[in-house]
């Protein structure tokens, strides 16, 4: 997940349904744009043949299916979700459960490796979830959570020049309401080291990284905003005149889109 991602509260229901046809635009594109980062973080963390995983709100299958390349027949990758329509149901080199991280007890097993990408800065009961992942590690194994701040950096297109660019901006800012209404903590993905920290790991470190401009930022801009458009008109954050400009205005490469800064923090759980 992304700031352009599924948030949900008790009684407000969802604000993007991964059932819509612009959920497999959403997922090629966040794995075009965060997968080299992901995978880049989890060769430095020394994965390797014979770990034993578990990724966290894996959504599409380009994780899960990198990690079981990377762990071989010796080692376990287990892809959870609360909705698993986009991942392999029968023949993948992983296992997949239907699972709600800030709900559901963790699965069964001792992990080396414990991954979550853009899914906690969604849950309302984010803390109970980091403690269930941390719980779940072995001694010496990794947790590498990965989560975005729309609030650190907000805007879709941070040279805001003209009205194009101003257009967008104003229906981003609509967008981040929609979120923060259905419990989003916009704010959250700052708060990670201090967090895994508090959670007893160890050798905590953090790095952040968002692209400005890419045709994958492209694509998930106009696949969200597609999905959200509704909302944007019902709530009065945006005419639907002003979406279909700020549609065609994307479709026509007038913008450098920017995503918000996905942050990725890590930490080993201690020998014991």
């Amino acid at each position: 997940m992304t700031d352009y991602e599924v948030a949900g509260e008790p009684g407000k229901g969802y604000l993007l349904d991964n059932q819509q046809a612009e959920a497999g635009e959403r997922f090629t594109a966040l794995a075009e744009l965060f997968d080299p980062v992901t995978f880049r973080r989890l060769r430095a963390l020394g994965i390797a043949d014979g770990w034993n995983c578990w990724e966290i709100g894996a959504g599409g299958p380009s994780v899960p299916r990198w990690l079981a390349e990377r762990v071989g027949e010796k080692g376990r990758v287990l892809a959870t979700d609360l909705d698993t329509s986009w991942m392999p149901q029968v023949g993948a080199p992983y296992e997949v459960v239907q699972h709600d991280v800030g709900v559901d007890e963790a699965p069964e097993g001792s992990f080396d490796l414990v991954h979550a990408r853009l899914v906690l800065v969604h849950v309302p009961q984010r803390e109970a979830a980091l403690r269930s992942m941390v719980r779940a590690l072995r001694p010496g194994g990794w947790l590498l959570v990965e989560d975005a701040d729309p609030a650190l950096q907000p805007l879709a297109c941070p040279d805001e020049y003209g009205p194009e660019q101003e257009l967008a901006n104003r229906i981003r800012r609509g967008f981040r309401a929609l979120l923060a209404e259905r419990g989003a903590q916009l704010a959250f993905g700052r708060t990670l080291p201090r967090l895994l920290r508090t959670a007893g790991l160890a050798d905590v470190e953090a790095d952040a990284y968002f692209p400005i401009t890419s045709p994958a930022g492209s694509v998930l801009e106009a696949a969200t905003v597609r999905q959200i458009r509704d909302r944007l008109v019902q709530g009065g954050l945006a005419t639907a005149e002003e979406i279909e400009e700020h549609l065609a205005n994307i479709g026509a490469g007038h913008l450098d889109t920017a995503t918000a800064p996905l942050i990725s923090a890590w930490g080993r759980k201690p020998p014991q």
